[in-house]
């Protein structure tokens, strides 16, 4: 049997095992209109996306990911509990020189449900918690909800909020944000410059010594993004003891009652994360009641961060210990925000994928 055959069995035992769980297994087209990818992610995704233009369909994707669709199938066949698993190949473009497949098979497992989420996220975690058990990885938890709240609570403006927001999973260029949001460190220097130039001379000024209009930006574009940097440099940074406490959240890497502990008291002080908060000690609860101890995961706060930008709630990942080469055997979250920025509907889910040819390399050791 060839290594790929081999790989393709191991997928088909994980798909079998979310089939026997209630899944219906589903399939996607390969090759996906690239409008709703680009509507969620922004530009962003063309640097890890394979694209096409075809003449009648416009521009194509090959498939990156199986959630989108398999979501804009459910939500087209009416909302309501239901359980998908689905297995096939994704394509992603790998960083440079990195070494990493640009196809490979995926298998997953999603679960629209209704009702009490922590249950849910509980129920999808358990199912693959036991069946990676068997290749003693290390698994790893988070809470996106946690991080956006956090920003939804810091006392500064909506278009601060709404950038920090965007940039939550590029954890560079938030920290840059934040810090300069914060006071922490000055705008790069053409912007100092600018912004100096605004407050000394006006728009108006600037604007006639423009020269004429070139490029795709006209005029009033132009006058609009002065108004805006002048606007914002005018606005006092973060409190202080606000950007101390989303440091912290940040930062937190403790045991799963540990970091639920420490979260409940940063509530104290950034109130607007009590409901998260709230939500990590039902699902603690859900998972003791599946046979789970909380005290054996690991959770990080800023998990996740990296991953595809529609997680807002649970996160979790399974990793090899000792495998720092090797990316997660298997990622999931809760992505209620999706559903409804793709059919304006509540349909609250919650899901996962596992990556086969790593599973089943660690089950077997390197070919």
């Amino acid at each position: 049997m060839t290594q790929k055959s081999r790989i393709r069995e191991e997928a088909e035992g994980f798909a079998r095992a979310f089939a026997e769980a209630g899944a219906v297994p589903v399939e996607t087209d390969l090759l996906l209109e690239a409008g709703p990818f680009l509507d969620l992610y922004g530009e962003d995704i063309r640097a890890r996306a394979y694209t096409t233009t075809d003449p009648d369909r416009g521009e194509l994707m090959l498939r990156p990911d199986f959630t989108l669709p398999v979501v804009r199938q459910h939500l087209s066949n009416g909302r309501g509990a239901a359980r998908y698993c689905y297995l096939g190949e994704v394509f992603r473009m790998p960083p440079t020189g990195s070494g990493r497949p640009r196809e490979y098979l995926q298998v997953g497992y999603e679960l629209f449900s209704e009702g009490d989420a922590a249950a849910a996220d509980a129920e999808v975690f358990a199912l693959f918690h036991g069946l990676l058990s068997p290749l003693g990885l290390a698994p790893v938890t988070g809470d996106m909800g946690v991080l956006l709240a956090a920003v939804e609570s810091l006392s500064t403006t909506p278009r601060r909020k709404r950038a920090l927001r965007r940039h939550l999973w590029r954890p560079r260029r938030f920290r840059t944000l934040f810090d300069r949001f914060a006071g922490r460190t000055e705008a790069s220097a053409p912007r100092r410059a600018l912004v100096a130039a605004l407050k000394a001379r006006g728009a108006e000024a600037l604007m006639a010594e423009a020269g004429p209009e070139i490029g795709l930006r006209t005029a009033a574009d132009v006058r609009a993004r002065l108004d805006i940097l002048a606007a914002d440099a005018a606005e006092p940074p973060i409190p202080q003891a606000q950007a101390e406490v989303l440091d912290a959240i940040l930062s937190l890497r403790e045991t799963l009652p540990n970091a639920y502990a420490a979260l409940s008291d940063m509530s104290v002080d950034l109130p607007g994360i009590g409901p998260a908060v709230t939500g990590i000690g039902r699902r603690m609860a859900a998972l003791e009641a599946r046979g789970l101890d909380p005290a054996s995961l690991a959770f990080e706060a800023s998990y996740g961060r990296t991953s595809m930008e529609y997680y807002d709630g649970f996160v979790f990942g399974f990793v090899a210990p000792g495998r720092p080469d090797l990316p997660p055997v298997a990622t999931g979250g809760r992505y209620d925000a999706l559903t409804r920025r793709i059919g304006g509907v509540e349909a609250p889910a919650v899901g996962g994928v596992i990556r086969p040819e790593i599973a089943l390399e660690l089950r077997e050791g390197p070919t």
